[in-house]
């Protein structure tokens, strides 16, 4: 497989293919250690190992908190 290096933004009308089997693999934090959402685009989404009232859970930026998937409130280790 060939690889391309581009200078500018990508549109794919098929859409990407990543990580082992085509799965993506977001990064992994806890709730102390979740940087700053504001730092991150909107959509932005990171597996918080104990963001759900100490639950794992996935999570999403908004812009400015890091909200949880399911609820779309603030993560929490409590």
């Amino acid at each position: 497989m060939a690889s391309t290096t581009f200078s500018g933004p990508v549109t794919s009308t098929g859409g990407f293919i990543g990580g082992v089997l085509g799965f993506v693999t977001p990064p992994t934090t806890d709730v102390a250690g979740a940087p700053d959402a504001a730092d991150y685009v909107a959509g932005t989404i990171v597996y918080v190992s104990n963001g759900a009232a100490g639950n794992p859970i996935l999570a999403f930026s908004d812009g400015t908190d890091w909200l949880r998937s399911d609820t779309g409130t603030a993560i929490t280790a409590i």
